[in-house]
């Protein structure tokens, strides 16, 4: 596959059509995007609690997603830094005891609350929490996110489950995958490219401690389906190394800003219908000129 499109798209010419790609998103795209709900506050620090929740909740039907959030975040009030400031779990529990997200629940809710306030208590600020395991001499977030996910793991939620641990049916440890695991963790990935990214109307340009070009793309199902249309990847299995592989694709065409493109990609399907098989979506697809579905 990726001989097809290397074959006919010099890479100063794909980086053309992605960056036009790229210049093509639009605030319809973001409002039907979990990133919507940090643009609600104008505060920073709000920003960073209200982007760990949502990135979180972003798997599934993304209706579903967008409404099971629209839930949380009126129950956080205006304030939601404040409101997880103030967390405490016995109230918690009872407001969110009717939650339900997929297979999550009010109870994983509430540990995550939990987990976000311990890392403003410990570091003043998720940001501050999360690179405390950075090592500026590693290429990318791996290692970052595998210790962090593993200490985040170990926090104490007797609070929230009744004992230091987590109980086996909790899916609490689903908001906080491993790249160690081979876990895409895309979900993690995501947060950090809404943190990390320049601010340019979708990404929020919050952390200063990490460079964009550490960044790894979050792979979910519209990711790997449109970057093995376009042979950025081999790979079947939406896994870490398809998620590297892409990225050090995308790394050719913007080394210092690598995942940019990831946003305006994953709407050709969330947002565009491209889906793979409706061919009909290819006739006004931005990129169909790179992808052997829309040349058929």
């Amino acid at each position: 596959m990726s001989t097809w499109l290397n074959q006919r798209k010099p890479t100063v010419e794909l980086k053309a059509i992605l960056d036009g790609l790229y210049a093509s998103r639009s605030q319809a795209h973001l409002a039907n995007d979990p990133l919507s709900f940090c643009h609600r506050y104008p505060d920073p620090r709000d920003r960073e609690v209200v982007g760990l929740v949502a990135a979180a909740f972003a798997y599934g039907n993304v209706k579903i997603i967008l409404r099971s959030l629209e839930g949380i975040f009126a129950a956080m009030g205006p304030e939601p830094r404040h409101f997880v400031e103030g967390f405490q779990a016995t109230r918690e529990l009872r407001r969110f005891s009717g939650f339900k997200h997929r297979f999550n629940d009010g109870r994983d809710l509430c540990a995550l609350l939990l987990a976000c306030q311990t890392m403003l208590r410990e570091a003043g600020s998720v940001e501050g929490w999360f690179l405390q395991f950075q090592d500026s001499a590693e290429a990318d977030v791996t290692g970052m996110l595998s210790r962090a996910t593993e200490a985040l793991k170990g926090l104490d939620y007797a609070p929230v489950f009744g004992d230091h641990g987590i109980p086996a049916d909790s899916y609490f440890p689903f908001f906080f995958p491993s790249p160690a695991s081979g876990s895409a963790c895309k979900r993690l990935c995501m947060f950090l490219r809404w943190m990390v990214r320049p601010a340019d109307g979708i990404d929020l340009g919050l952390w200063q401690g990490l460079s964009p070009a550490q960044l790894v793309i979050p792979v979910d199902a519209h990711i790997q389906r449109i970057c093995r249309f376009l042979g950025f990847t081999s790979r079947k299995q939406a896994d870490w190394r398809m998620a590297r592989e892409i990225t050090a694709r995308l790394r050719e065409l913007d080394p210092a800003d690598p995942v940019k493109y990831d946003f305006a990609l994953c709407h050709l399907g969330i947002s565009e219908g491209c889906d793979g098989k409706d061919l009909t979506a290819c006739l006004k697809c931005p990129i169909s000129e790179l992808c052997p579905k829309g040349e058929s």
